[in-house]
């Protein structure tokens, strides 16, 4: 495993009743006024989201949620937003001021029933002193709240936020070695950024160079001539998987041929779910809806993987008349998500594995076939 702070940070959430002092535990925390602190139920409305750094530890980002109790007029949404994050987080931290009540008690079992590590702060309101013992904190927010209590409760986080959340697992495994050469394919097309490339390929870079292994990046025209220059030291060629037909044609069968997106499906997501997935898509009928999961936002092109060329290559494929839905970044799933008779979950890069996990999970536990974006391109191309 190597740590190293990236996009894919930690994320930490705040839970409890209405003005317990989440939102002031927020501003402790980051060392700054973050978020709107008022007597007011209700003040907190859609999830509020903070990066800080922990030093010697990792980037984390901390939210601060609605509470559980919101009876205002929006209280039903608020509270179903501040559950749906349970599925996105890490870390749980709940806090409550007086007696532990039937709220509390219901965060901890929906925490618990995601396998979710958490720590319980009490919001003293009388009581000045700061006690800390296992996973739970007594502390007067408002008037007893200091930068040594503030570090110590840091450190409990660093203790209990799992490994798995702060520590990326390598998009090459055991595959790569010291010494071995790897040729990256990445198109330049109308959907790479500006002056940049995308963040799988950036991914693998960096994990090759973390590897010690030689590296060869080009584009698709140069494939050819690179495999001529060191065809026979060439352990593995990674493509984009919309042009992997075209790669598969220049490769020699001694040469292990893999995509980006695969990569990334064995890093974060759960390769038994999509290669069950893909069996669906040899039954797709007409009038069939298809749910494609985009994990990031971008401008929509003529070239867009998941919103154009995915839906037009799956309709050749199977002849069928399809209708297909979008979902971007971590956005609530449809409610009607049975209807769909096919989910496709685009790579993740820009999620947490956590985040993956979670959406992938609910799609199949409603019993609906999800597979991913790569996987699904090297089938139908």
């Amino acid at each position: 495993m190597i740590k190293r702070g990236n996009e894919s940070k930690p994320h930490i959430g705040i839970f409890g009743r209405c003005n317990v002092g989440k939102s002031t535990l927020l501003n402790f925390l980051l060392g700054e006024y973050a978020a709107i602190v008022s007597s007011q139920s209700g003040t907190t409305t859609d999830p509020v989201k903070r990066s800080m750094e922990i030093l010697d530890f990792a980037p984390v980002v901390i939210i601060d949620t609605a509470g559980v109790d919101d009876m205002t007029v929006l209280g039903y949404e608020r509270k179903v937003k501040t559950l749906e994050s349970l599925y996105n987080i890490d870390m749980a931290i709940v806090v409550y001021d007086g007696v532990w009540g039937v709220e509390e008690a219901q965060l901890i079992v929906k925490i618990k029933e995601q396998s979710i590590p958490y720590i319980i702060i009490r919001n003293l309101v009388e009581n000045s002193n700061f006690d800390i013992t296992d996973n739970k904190v007594e502390i007067n927010l408002c008037d007893n709240a200091h930068e040594t209590h503030r570090n110590d409760i840091l450190n409990l986080i660093k203790i209990t936020l799992p490994e798995y959340s702060y520590a990326i697992a390598s998009m090459f495994g055991n595959n790569i070695s010291k010494g071995d050469v790897v040729i990256l394919v990445c198109p330049i097309d109308s959907e790479a950024p500006a002056g940049r490339l995308i963040l799988p390929q950036v991914q693998a870079i960096r994990d090759l160079l973390d590897k010690y292994s030689i590296t060869i990046v080009v584009q698709e025209q140069q494939l050819p001539q690179a495999l001529g220059l060191c065809l026979d030291k060439v352990k593995m060629v990674v493509t984009d998987s919309q042009i992997v037909d075209t790669v598969r044609k220049h490769v020699d069968g001694r040469v292990h041929l893999t995509t980006f997106s695969v990569l990334l499906a064995a890093m974060k997501g759960d390769m038994q779910l999509y290669r069950k997935g893909l069996d669906r898509v040899d039954s797709l009928s007409d009038g069939d809806k298809v749910l494609m999961l985009e994990s990031c936002t971008h401008q929509s092109s003529c070239e867009d993987i998941g919103r154009v060329k995915i839906p037009h290559w799956l309709k050749l494929y199977t002849g069928k008349d399809l209708k297909f839905d979008f979902v971007t970044k971590l956005s609530s799933l449809p409610e009607n998500i049975t209807e769909y008779a096919l989910v496709v979950q685009c790579g993740g890069c820009m999620v947490t594995a956590r985040q993956l996990q979670g959406r992938i999970q609910r799609v199949a536990a409603r019993g609906v076939a999800i597979t991913n974006y790569g996987m699904l391109i090297s089938k139908i191309k």
